[in-house]
């Protein structure tokens, strides 16, 4: 099949962009041609709010460009206005609560612009995908026909390698931003024992702030954005990865590294999260914009590695039914099916 993907990422290890990347690879890997469009080969505007609209303008105009496609594969609605305009089989996936995201990055008036343009995104689509089973109800019960697929690493392509840099090493690695939480994060560690250092990977609006707080304690280290195979060799030589988002999508990519990685994890049960992460189980759940249940976790998790063991390797039992040769499959169904 010829497949045309559309995204506003594909680089850094954002979840949309680690997905897009996997679908790519996945479906090469089954001898099919794929193209994509991105923000990496059409023009955007780098400023907050005006970054998506001049994505949704740019990609349009590529699209009317691009023929002879079996399949238009469009990552969020932002992408649909350019999957509309090309002849074929059209798939749109939705990544989470699309116009609830886009109110708490820029507000109530653009929020309910994104769900004017996600229900006519939904018009347009011949096919979904969500990929949680709680969208996948609400979807159907509001009428549409959708597919439940969940997000998908490629569990055989990670270094062995660990980089641990501290004998008791946390890490946040993704994006920068409110909702992920970060700053809650780094109010906790600046009260934590300074013999616990926390490593923070990634970029984004908060980035400066990151910097400025960084700056100020010894063991807090930020590294700014790396590869994601320096960033796997982090999550696995660390103790513990910590994810506070107040709010997700379909389940954190980063989330399921750290469960390939046997690393053990606290994470916020919000979004896909709730899927993947039970308490005490596979997680040490904690509730969102709660630093003090941070700080109670972390201690708690270093002080005892058999109940830490005991999570890392429930993880990874689960996490295998999330790798692509798995979920990939299952995108194929959705191309191929009526």
């Amino acid at each position: 099949m010829r497949i045309l993907l559309i995204s506003p990422t594909i680089s850094g290890i954002g979840g949309i962009a680690q997905h897009v990347q996997g679908l790519k690879n996945f479906l090469e890997s089954k001898e099919n041609y794929v193209e994509i469009i991105s923000s990496n080969n059409t023009f955007t505007i780098p400023i907050k709010g005006l970054k998506n609209p001049s994505f949704m303008v740019s990609s349009y105009l590529k699209s009317k460009f691009k023929k002879n496609f079996d399949i238009i594969h469009a990552q969020n609605p932002i992408s649909a206005l350019a999957m509309k305009n090309v002849k074929g089989k059209k798939i749109l996936s939705l990544q989470g609560n699309f116009s609830e995201q886009i109110s708490l990055l820029h507000g109530n008036t653009a929020g309910s612009i994104s769900s004017k343009l996600e229900k006519n995104a939904l018009k347009w689509a011949d096919a979904i995908t969500v990929p949680l089973k709680e969208m996948y109800e609400e979807y159907t019960k509001n009428g549409y026909h959708v597919s439940h697929v969940p997000n998908a690493i490629d569990i055989s392509s990670f270094p062995k390698d660990k980089d641990k840099r501290y004998e008791k090493q946390l890490i946040y690695a993704g994006r920068l931003s409110e909702e992920k939480g970060i700053l809650d994060l780094l109010n906790v560690t600046e009260k934590l024992s300074k013999d616990i250092d926390l490593i923070i990977v990634g970029s984004g609006p908060e980035e400066s702030k990151v910097q400025e707080i960084a700056k100020k304690f010894s063991n807090i280290h930020f590294l700014g954005y790396q590869s994601k195979e320096n960033t796997i060799k982090l999550i696995r030589g660390s103790d513990i990865l910590i994810q506070p988002s107040i709010m997700e999508g379909g389940t954190s990519s980063t989330l399921l590294e750290a469960m390939a990685c046997k690393t053990p994890i606290i994470a916020t049960s919000v979004g896909g999260n709730k899927e993947t992460i039970i308490h005490m189980k596979t997680a040490y759940v904690v509730t969102p914009n709660q630093p003090s249940q941070i700080f109670d976790a972390i201690n708690d998790l270093l002080k005892s590695p058999d109940k830490a063991d005991l999570l890392s390797k429930n993880a990874y039992e689960l996490v295998l039914n999330y790798d692509w040769k798995n979920i990939g499959k299952k995108y194929l169904e959705v191309y191929i099916g009526n």
